[in-house]
């Protein structure tokens, strides 16, 4: 800790007190929906995964172009007051870029959603649509990259598409794995709910029976450095291990996990094998209501909940995940999720008036809204005065 008498500012440079706070490094959300935000509170927790498929499939169905916008401007709204200044968003209505982009000062990932099983389209077809829109936009601070949105809702061919062309250009790529039991059962076993339930919908589920939904991707391609692989809730003996040395990221998403009520999320057995784990706050869709109040999008609150299931996890592990790690799965580290040279200059301010020692704890008691919040320099939540 420095004081500030000591930080000698050059005699141009404007200053600004931000009172008794904690300064630190802007949080990477590595896993969002904002375009289901307005959701929030429009589904009691399911008895089983695939019901909340069906009632999330019939819900959308309601819904306008308009609707999706306004849903995921709310959402990049509330992910600023609460910390969030880097956010990986998987896009299930492409067609709001780029002009969501410019209405937020948010740094967003945007993963174009790709499923297939449904609209039966060719995966070459699905994915040369995709590159075709990713290469139309072009934006000094956001991107667009490739989501295959799961091994259940995509073929095998469109997986090892999407390994092939990201690996080629360097991007990330975003994939919902091992989400449910149901899912894993489907490919484990070639049995189950999911999987009975898709193969009526014409699905062919020769893929399955041969291994575990991460052994899948392992099958196909699609995993690596670049890969986000999203919840991996189930985990077969090996997958640890096979998801380590492929060095793919995982990003666990606790309200949502707790909303499911999925198997224990195994953090430390990933930890152990060597595995970079991220928080995200997936969508309001999958996220309880507490009270009468519907929930918002919060990096803290997932931290917080993170702490509560899981007591062998330090505060400075936790907060990592939320930032440092975030970053480096998104291939930006040393530039977000910390402060440092030649960073983005991307910072939150808490308030604080505790001792230092104490400052991680009081970072994971932080609820409400930042006190401020900086994105490349330039004040996205200005301090009030």
């Amino acid at each position: 800790m420095t004081p500030w008498k000591d930080l000698r500012p050059h005699q141009r440079e404007k200053t600004r007190d931000l009172g008794e706070v904690i300064l630190l490094p802007g949080l990477v959300n590595a896993h969002c929906h904002l375009d289901y935000t307005d959701m929030a509170g429009e589904f009691s927790p399911p008895k089983t995964f695939t019901d909340w498929i069906a009632s999330i499939t019939a819900h959308k169905t309601g819904w306008s172009y308009s609707d999706y916008a306004r849903s995921w401007l709310r959402g990049a709204h509330q992910l600023l007051k609460t910390g969030t200044t880097t956010v990986a968003d998987i896009e299930v209505m492409p067609d709001l870029l780029p002009e969501v982009w410019d209405a937020t000062p948010l740094r967003v990932f945007s993963f174009l959603e790709m499923t297939g099983i449904k609209s039966r389209r060719a995966p070459k077809e699905i994915l040369r649509e995709a590159v075709e829109m990713i290469d139309s936009l072009r934006h000094p601070r956001n991107r667009a990259l490739l989501s295959p949105h799961a091994p259940y809702s995509t073929m095998p061919e469109l997986l090892r598409l999407t390994a092939r062309i990201s690996q080629k250009r360097k991007w990330p790529a975003s994939i919902h794995v091992a989400e449910s039991v149901q899912e894993f059962e489907m490919f484990l076993h070639a049995r189950g709910k999911m999987h009975d339930w898709l193969k009526r919908n014409d699905r062919d589920n020769s893929d399955c029976g041969h291994g575990s939904p991460v052994a899948h991707l392992a099958r196909n391609q699609l995993l690596g450095e670049n890969v986000l692989a999203i919840h991996v809730n189930c985990l077969a003996r090996g997958d640890a291990t096979l998801l380590a040395k492929n060095k793919t990221h995982v990003v666990h998403c606790p309200r949502s996990h707790d909303y499911f009520k999925h198997p224990k999320f195994e953090r430390a057995r990933l930890a152990a094998a060597g595995v970079n784990i991220c928080l995200g706050t997936d969508s309001l869709a999958t996220t309880r209501k507490v009270g009468k109040h519907k929930p918002e999008l919060d990096l803290f609150a997932e931290m917080r909940l993170l702490a509560d299931a899981d007591q062998s996890v330090s505060p400075e592990t936790i907060l990592q995940m939320a930032t440092a790690n975030g970053a480096r799965a998104l291939d930006l580290a040393g530039k977000i999720g910390e402060l440092a040279k030649n960073s983005f200059a991307d910072a939150i301010a808490l308030p604080f008036t505790g001792k230092i020692a104490r400052a991680h704890d009081a970072i994971l008691a932080h609820s409400g809204h930042v006190a401020a919040s900086l994105i490349e320099g330039r004040w996205a939540v200005p301090p009030q005065s």
